[in-house]
């Protein structure tokens, strides 16, 4: 899989921007503030729907613009794919594949596979819960598109189920809510251990190759005892468990079970990484789960693009080795760097110096 061409309007700090790109590694290079990150993060949007920027689309769109458009053509297996993708900040987005209309921004997501890195995946090591589960709901994504469906209803019931728990509503008015965080919650929890027992022994391969004496591992951490990765299960478990809780949900006003309440467990040696982990551990673990996801994917069968943004300058020799020998094996590399010298050596690249709003093609 690759970009052949993208372009963009009303995108950040791009009113219009075209650009081709070939197969292996492309590099931006810029200041930062330049807009080098931006490139990256119109193709991460376009991936998973959302930005790892922030949780609005306001931001993403042109001051003073109405609407921002990516547009991609993308290669795949001799195919060739246009995904129109328009970002609304008060409406809902409008996509289309080769130039026709989907019903629902939805139908893109697998057109582009995407696996990024980048400096702020530190915070998956040290950060709050919530950012571990977003790890593993945008690699769910990316996996299997149609989990976006059960994440969304998931998400749209906790809001309702909270605000109703919130006001103290009857308990009546509460079983349609509770049915279906059951429902979609065992589906969410099932899909999200399926996908840590599968990524967790690339995690540890990676590690170990990053010449890190300890072993690293991880699990899923579930809010809920005795669920597993069978949605038919998880249904009784979870099923069982709120009726437990249903008193000190009233009285707290918050939903306190489900897979919004769970946490991906990283460990290092014998101790958890988060508050034991050195720097260094901390960059090997960021790395390990990020080159983890991609060779979990390329090894299902999947060709995932592959963003290293703004990561060189941080790593060492190891460390810079272990992202320069997966992208040998990715058909295509994105990376940003704020300045030439940080790339190693031996990386050949098509190169693209960027300015505020401009990018141009290295030797023009």
């Amino acid at each position: 899989m690759r970009i052949n061409k993208l372009e963009l309007t009303n995108f950040r700090s791009y009113p219009s921007l075209k650009l081709e790109m070939k197969p292996g590694v492309t590099t931006f290079i810029g200041d930062n503030g330049s807009g080098k990150t931006n490139i990256a993060e119109a193709l991460i949007y376009l991936s998973s729907l959302s930005s790892h920027r922030t949780s609005s689309n306001a931001p993403l769109i042109t001051l003073g613009a109405q609407q921002a458009v990516i547009r991609a053509e993308i290669e795949r297996e001799t195919r060739l794919l246009q995904i129109d993708l328009e970002i609304n900040a008060t409406k809902a987005n409008k996509a289309k594949i080769n130039q026709n209309p989907t019903r629902s921004q939805r139908e893109i997501l697998g057109a582009c596979q995407i696996v990024y890195f980048s400096p702020e995946d530190l915070d998956l090591v040290r950060g709050e819960p919530g950012l571990r589960r977003d790890f593993l709901d945008r690699l769910l994504v990316t996996r299997t598109p149609r989990i976006a469906g059960v994440i969304a209803d998931y998400e749209r019931v906790i809001k309702q189920r909270n605000t109703l728990l919130k006001t103290r509503a009857s308990t009546t008015a509460l079983i349609p809510w509770n049915e279906q965080l059951v429902k979609f919650g065992a589906q969410l929890t099932a899909e999200r251990i399926a996908l840590v027992e599968a990524l967790n022994p690339w995690v540890g391969l990676h590690y170990a190759s990053l010449n890190e004496v300890k072993p690293a591992s991880i699990t899923y951490k579930c809010s809920t005892e005795g669920v597993n990765n069978s949605s038919e299960n998880n249904l009784d478990v979870l099923s069982a468990r709120l009726e437990e809780v249903a008193y000190q949900e009233i009285e707290r006003g918050v939903s306190l079970i489900g897979p919004h309440r769970d946490d991906l467990h990283l460990q290092i040696g014998d101790f958890p990484a988060k508050g034991y982990a050195s720097h260094g551990e901390s960059w090997s673990m960021a790395i390990s789960l990020r080159i983890g996801s991609f060779n979990l994917l390329k090894s299902e069968g999947a060709e995932p693009i592959l963003i290293l943004d703004d990561v060189f300058a941080e790593l060492d020799t190891s460390r810079r080795n272990q992202l320069i020998s997966a992208t040998l094996i990715a058909e295509q590399t994105i990376i940003t760097a704020a300045v030439e010298s940080d790339l190693p050596a031996q990386l050949l690249t098509q190169k693209f110096y960027v300015t505020p709003g401009v990018v141009k093609k290295s030797g023009i």
